[in-house]
């Protein structure tokens, strides 16, 4: 019975046994099943992760091109040396010495510096020269090999950003970090476009870095960044920042100087700028007046005041006030308070008068005309070109401020352009529900609310453009490794703000201002048309005397191509109003940049009368060959000497004089020089008068200023060389003519 009992017993037990052992081998089996259909790719990284070590391989990333296809930023060939310290902790003999003693011998680091990187012993990595040039490579590279430290010691070729331009369009274009990420503007705002996809190369080694026996080596390749074709123009873009360094310096600009060009038509930037401007391929050191600014604090360079201004400064430089700060555009904005009163017809007529007193009560307070005791009587155009903020707070209550916001925003006030470029700034206008009389009124004279300069030149380029809001853009197209091109930009029209016929009326009036008599008449360019608009605003802060001057224009006014403007925030040297400190510069613009897009100069006979032609150079050329190149652009000749064969000139070659009544001298071969004659004194001379004498004392004239001293007859404010100084006759004398100081 109790065999029985025992063999029941055990028969169970087994069967227990047997059963677990059973559910053991399915759940293995299980597992396994699992493991090999649905985990195998986890699990064999996981492998592949403890058997491998994967080094990145970085792609070429994407050139930078402006609308010429010239190179505004591109990728070099630079090389980075590293160190494997785990490796040569377990190397035999002394290979940490003979890897000290190389690298500081070809590489030029300190022995401390590679002993304090070879002392990571349990890091398989560490980089020890981030950048350098081929000849430090190759340097390297034979001191591996004569001295066998092939594994120990790598040298890496990457590839590193490369700007040739050096700071044009620094703001713009941005830059990338250590590891080629774009941190600033185009280059962080296209970055993934830009980077490409990264590659890696991948090395069998065991757990503490040695390769293993069966050598196992794979190249995954790195797909190359796409390239960016801009619209940007490198010589528009370098006119610009010529401009705007000169009126910085000039106006003792506290708060640096912005300015754009823009395409009117399509919302294309051809140029975009702000000085002072920074070295895009050494970003993190201070430009030389931020360096300056710096110094002056006077602390030690590791204080905390010292590190936190010149991040501080940095930060500034790297900024693109252009698009990233906002201003009260001041008068500038006139323009688009006329419009919005031509379109909603609340004149009578552009000769309908006006009378401005020098001031004009609105609710509780006395708003101020620019002009103290008043422009007395006048038309609407001329309170335009004149810039009364009476008139425009009359015409403004006319409209009601309903209409008037709906304008403001319809001008694309109210709300970001959408540039592709990052940390665009927004405007600040008042809340529609608290827009009050009083509001309306400062308003329309462009003061109390603020918005970017991009949103301003946006807004006038609406008005060239025939009425049309566009969206400003800065790529133009993308072209990925393979040269397929996967996007172009179509131009955005947002809105027909007002109609094609109240964008010509204001060109013209605004065209007539700088053709006659108007605030804007510094803007004036020989040969073109310039419709344009100064401002001078306050700025709401702890300085009740700083200001900002600006002005916006757009040319040819009768077929507009380019819109330019230019802000000078803070001029603390001299006249601080846009008149003087922004208009010429305009002008400069419009006069450097027209022609160079192919837009011919249509001259008055009175322009053609005074305008100034540059020299050749004559030098090499016979005497009928030179005699020909004078006749052709309208410049007399006198010969000195013997010969035929012209060894000398005067005025000197590029030399710009006026065409009337210019004469050079030129000496033939083996003739001495031209005897010398002291200038006379022409100060104070009105230009005929001095045109006059200079040339009589057989001098050329250079006119350097207001370019319209003729029509007003103005007298020279200043000449150089000074009177009494002796020239050679032919040399060429400028003369200086002031410009009109207009409070506005």
């Amino acid at each position: 019975m109790r065999e029985q009992q025992y063999t029941v017993h055990t028969v169970r037990r087994g069967a227990v046994a047997l059963t677990a052992l059973l559910l053991v081998f399915a759940f293995l089996l299980t597992r396994l099943f699992l493991i090999q259909f649905f985990d195998f790719e986890r699990y064999q990284q996981k492998v592949m992760d403890q058997l491998t070590t994967s080094s990145p391989v970085r792609a070429a990333r994407g050139e930078i091109l402006d609308a010429a296809g010239r190179v505004l930023a591109t990728t070099r060939t630079v090389y980075r040396i590293s160190v494997f310290p785990a490796l040569i902790a377990k190397a035999p003999g002394d290979k940490a010495q003979a890897i000290i003693e190389g690298l500081a011998a070809t590489a030029g680091v300190s022995p401390d510096a590679v002993r304090e990187h070879l002392s990571h012993t349990r890091e398989l990595s560490r980089t020890v020269v981030r950048e350098t040039d081929s000849t430090v490579a190759a340097a390297v590279l034979a001191m591996i090999s004569e001295r066998g430290l092939s594994d120990l010691v790598a040298v890496e070729a990457v590839p590193d950003r490369y700007y040739p331009n050096g700071g044009l369009a620094a703001q713009v274009l941005g830059f990338t970090g250590s590891d080629g990420q774009g941190l600033y503007g185009l280059e962080l705002q296209y970055n993934s476009v830009l980077s490409g996809v990264q590659g890696a190369y991948i090395t069998a080694r065991d757990s503490t870095g040695n390769r293993l026996p069966n050598r196992y080596e794979a190249l995954v390749p790195a797909t190359d960044g796409s390239t960016l074709k801009t619209t940007l123009d490198a010589f528009v873009q370098a006119v610009l920042e010529e401009q705007l360094e000169a009126t910085m310096i000039e106006s003792g600009a506290a708060n640096r100087a912005c300015g754009i060009v823009m395409d009117v038509q399509t919302g294309a930037v051809l140029a975009m700028a702000t000085v002072p401007t920074f070295d895009l391929n050494a970003p993190f050191l201070l430009n030389e007046y931020a360096a300056r600014e710096l110094a002056a604090l006077g602390v030690e360079g590791d204080s905390d005041l010292y590190k936190e201004t010149k991040n501080a400064l940095l930060l500034e430089s790297w900024s693109n006030k252009a698009a990233t700060e906002i201003y009260m555009p001041g008068s500038t904005f006139k323009a688009i308070t006329c419009s919005a009163v031509i379109e909603e017809e609340a004149v009578r007529s552009l000769e309908e008068r006006f009378f401005c007193s020098g001031a004009l009560a609105v609710a509780d307070r006395l708003i101020h005309c620019h002009k103290v005791g008043g422009h007395g009587s006048l038309t609407f155009a001329e309170g335009l070109q004149n810039s009364c903020n009476p008139v425009m707070m009359t015409i403004a209550a006319r409209l009601g401020t309903d209409c008037f916001y709906s304008y403001v925003s319809g001008f694309g006030m109210l709300e970001k352009t959408g540039i592709d470029l990052p940390g665009e700034g927004g405007s600040i206008f008042h809340a529609k529900s608290s827009f009050t009389d009083l509001d309306l009124a400062t308003a329309s004279f462009g003061q109390n609310f603020k918005v970017s300069v991009l949103q301003m030149i946006t807004a006038i380029s609406a008005v060239a453009n025939g009425g049309k809001l566009v969206q400003p853009y800065l790529v133009q197209s993308i072209t990925n490794a393979a040269g397929e091109t996967v996007y172009s930009h179509e131009t955005v029209v947002k809105r027909q703000v007002i109609s094609e016929q109240t964008a010509k009326t204001v060109s013209r009036i605004l065209a007539d201002g700088v053709a006659g008599n108007g605030g804007a008449k510094n803007a004036y360019v020989a040969g073109y048309r310039v419709a344009a608009k100064t401002g001078t605003s306050e700025k709401i802060g702890d300085d009740r005397n700083a200001r900002i001057g600006s002005c916006v224009g757009f040319a040819p006014a009768d077929d507009p191509k380019i819109a330019v403007i230019v802000v000078v925030d803070e001029p603390t040297d001299g006249i601080k109003y846009g008149s003087v400190v922004a208009a010429p510069y305009v002008a400069n613009v419009f006069e450097a940049v027209l022609p160079y897009l192919g837009v011919e100069a249509v001259y008055t006979d009175e322009e053609l009368e005074n305008l100034t032609v540059k020299v050749p150079n004559l030098v090499g050329l016979s005497v009928a060959e030179a005699t020909a190149v004078l006749e052709k652009i309208g410049v007399g000749v006198t010969y000195s000497g013997e010969g035929e064969i012209v060894s000398a000139q005067s005025p000197a070659s590029g030399t710009a004089v006026l065409r009337r009544g210019a004469k050079a001298v030129l000496t033939l071969t083996n003739d001495a020089p031209a005897a010398e004659q002291a200038v006379p004194n022409v100060v104070g001379l009105t230009a005929a008068a001095a045109n006059r004498l200079l040339q009589d004392s057989g001098f050329n004239i250079t006119v350097c200023g207001a370019k319209d001293y003729y029509k007003v007859n103005k007298s020279v404010c200043g000449q150089s060389p000074a009177a009494g100084t002796l020239l050679p006759s032919g040399a060429s004398v400028s003369i200086y003519f002031s410009y009109d100081a207009i409070k506005e």
